[in-house]
């Protein structure tokens, strides 16, 4: 008898070692596991995970092996440290970016977080896009001069109010069509914001995050979500707790825009941008190329 031909789909949601495999031609996921042979031996980093692209085979009860993981083309990854040593979990498999929602008032932004949030996307070679929620709380002008020197930088800053409905299109058009991560501090209106763009989203998203703050290692719970048009959205509860486990401090300046193509000029090449002379980092800070506050989060991130 010949073996089927696996089929192959993207995995929607993971929980407890199952795997929720939607493949393009079907509206209803496929519960899977992996094959045996795919477990064998020890693992430092998940196997599988939400946004991975799969081949798989269906089972006679109407369930699915999982044969083979997709090359992947990018990963956010967490470090979980264990008492075998360190595990890489992979928060989200295959993301096109990363959106990180900041309010413009209530609660007042903060920067230094977004910065965090910004140099982990570039080590993560995850293209990253702000969105400045609460517009109508702030004025607009008031908003753009608060996040208005991220574009200068490369990172696109898309202005949103839930309650007018000021650039939800742009949102829209910006999530359709693409694998994107989401995240952001506690009350910066995110749900609201996924609502206005589609009733619901925001509840369910919820849903997820908040289960992921109240599980364990062992009931490992995350899902994507299906925008209506095209393009699935995972919210990353746990993009707040990412450390930059696996870079050295004079890595850091390399994961922000304005500062990697300076470090060539300083005198030293171990020059560590804080005291040391001709420091091209230090001379274009106090020309004002460089923003105070960025070399701030800058500082304090070489500094964990």
């Amino acid at each position: 008898m010949t073996a089927p031909e696996p089929l192959t789909g993207l995995i929607i949601r993971s929980q407890s070692g199952f795997f929720f495999v939607l493949s393009p031609d079907s509206d209803t996921p496929v519960t899977c596991q992996l094959r045996g042979r795919l477990k064998q031996g020890r693992h430092e980093t998940d196997l599988a995970a939400i946004g991975d692209r799969v081949a798989y085979t269906l089972l006679p009860d109407g369930s699915g092996s999982i044969e083979a993981i997709l090359p992947r083309t990018s990963e956010i990854v967490r470090l979980d440290p264990r008492p075998q040593g360190e595990y890489r979990q992979i928060l989200l498999a295959n993301p096109d970016q990363a959106i990180f929602v900041f309010a413009c008032a209530h609660p007042e932004p903060k920067l230094r977080m977004l910065d965090r949030f910004l140099v982990i996307a570039e080590k993560q070679n995850v293209p990253a896009i702000i969105v400045a929620n609460k517009v109508d709380l702030s004025g607009l002008s008031a908003a753009q001069e608060r996040f208005g020197n991220y574009p200068d930088l490369g990172y696109r800053v898309i202005y949103t109010s839930a309650a007018t409905g000021l650039g939800l299109d742009e949102l829209r058009a910006t999530l359709t069509g693409k694998l994107s991560a989401l995240a952001g501090p506690s009350g910066v209106g995110k749900s609201s914001l996924l609502n206005a763009l589609q009733p619901g989203l925001g509840i369910a998203v919820g849903e997820v995050s908040n289960f992921m703050k109240k599980g364990t290692h062992t009931t490992n719970f995350r899902q994507l979500h299906a925008i209506t048009g095209g393009g699935w959205v995972a919210d990353a509860p746990g993009w707040k707790s990412l450390a930059l486990w696996d870079t050295a401090p004079e890595e850091i300046d390399a994961y922000f825009p304005e500062l990697r193509n300076l470090v060539a000029a300083c005198q030293f090449s171990d020059c560590t941008h804080t005291h040391e002379p001709d420091c091209a980092v230090l001379q274009a800070v106090n020309a004002g190329t460089v923003r105070p506050e960025r070399y701030e989060s800058f500082l304090r991130l070489r500094d964990e």
